[in-house]
């Protein structure tokens, strides 16, 4: 995974609800909701007004390294910054045991997000199995520092999606990077990816992202896990995740191949919030990354930190 050219990004007024993105994808981030009770029973009761029961709120994606009984087991939690590691690790279900058989999601049984704890070096892997419930991948740290581990599975048997989170630290001297500032492009490898749309409290709402090559429209996007292109959101301190896909899919007979990928979603706080953008072209992948705003937020400092968007090799 290479660093290409400097990133940008776009500010952007984000929600301070909770909730779903039609189908489209998960969301992260805390809630309180409350639902009105009717206490009425039959024809006779005490109190003809209803009761407001707070709902229990709703745990951020990723901030959990147990959910539903299901736990995510590396098998090391130390990586040394710079060198190849064979990383390995498991699920653990309800029994205590590995789990073996997972339904697939977009392609592939399991999806790992990297990210270190300043948001830099983000790295969207795919483990295999080795056998007996353990995933293995070719894990690179690049620097020193503490990244957050996201795992997206649904285990046969489990009733949702989970993603799982844990951290891992590369030991070394660890000086983070200051959030860069929100422009409205982003640039990698000879691309241009333009990002806009607001997303509105409490609703379901667009982002259009527009990806050019040397100024000229990119209409031959190709599939990248039965989608043109996958969208991941991180918030800032916490790394509260929020991982989206496009409106439409490949051979749906609407969707076209760029260059434009619409995406539906909710965020769930104010705050400062990174963008990842996964898009193939020309048979390889790059990631486009943003700074978005959400709210209130404060703009990050206007800093040449060094982050990157990139491409995989």
């Amino acid at each position: 995974m290479n660093t290409a050219s400097k990133l940008g990004a776009y500010a952007l007024g984000l929600a301070a609800v909770f909730g779903g993105a039609v189908g489209v994808g998960d969301i992260a981030g805390p809630a309180a909701a409350t639902v009105q009770a009717d206490e009425a029973h039959g024809g006779g009761h005490e109190s003809g007004h209803g009761t407001t029961v707070a709902k229990e709120p709703v745990v951020p994606g990723g901030l959990q390294v147990s959910q539903g009984g299901y736990t995510l087991v590396p098998e090391t939690t130390v990586v040394e910054p710079g060198e190849e590691t064979d990383f390995r690790f498991t699920v653990t279900g309800p029994d205590g045991k590995p789990v073996t058989r997972y339904r697939p999601l977009h392609g592939k049984e399991l999806h790992l997000i990297v990210a270190r704890r300043d948001l830099s070096g983000f790295q969207h892997l795919h483990p295999t199995q080795a056998g007996g419930g353990v995933w293995t991948i070719p894990l690179t740290l690049p620097d020193a520092g503490t990244y957050r581990f996201f795992t997206d599975v649904q285990p046969e048997g489990a009733e949702e999606q989970l993603t799982l989170g844990t951290d891992v630290t590369a030991p070394g001297d660890y000086r983070p990077q200051d959030l860069p500032k929100a422009e409205q492009v982003a640039t990698v490898g000879g691309y241009e990816v333009a990002l806009s749309g607001t997303l509105t409290p409490g609703a379901t709402s667009k982002l259009v992202l527009t990806v050019r090559k040397d100024g000229k429209p990119v209409t031959d996007l190709e599939p990248y896990l039965e989608a043109y292109g996958h969208l991941v959101a991180l918030r800032d301190r916490d790394l509260a995740y929020l991982h989206v896909h496009p409106d439409g899919e490949p051979g749906d007979g609407k969707t076209r191949p760029g260059p434009t990928i619409t995406f539906y979603a909710e965020v769930p706080s104010s705050g400062a919030y990174r963008l990842y953008l996964d898009f193939q072209h020309e048979g390889k992948v790059r990631t486009a990354e943003f700074t978005a705003l959400a709210g209130e937020a404060d703009r990050p400092a206007e800093a040449d930190d060094g982050h990157g968007d990139h491409e995989h090799d």
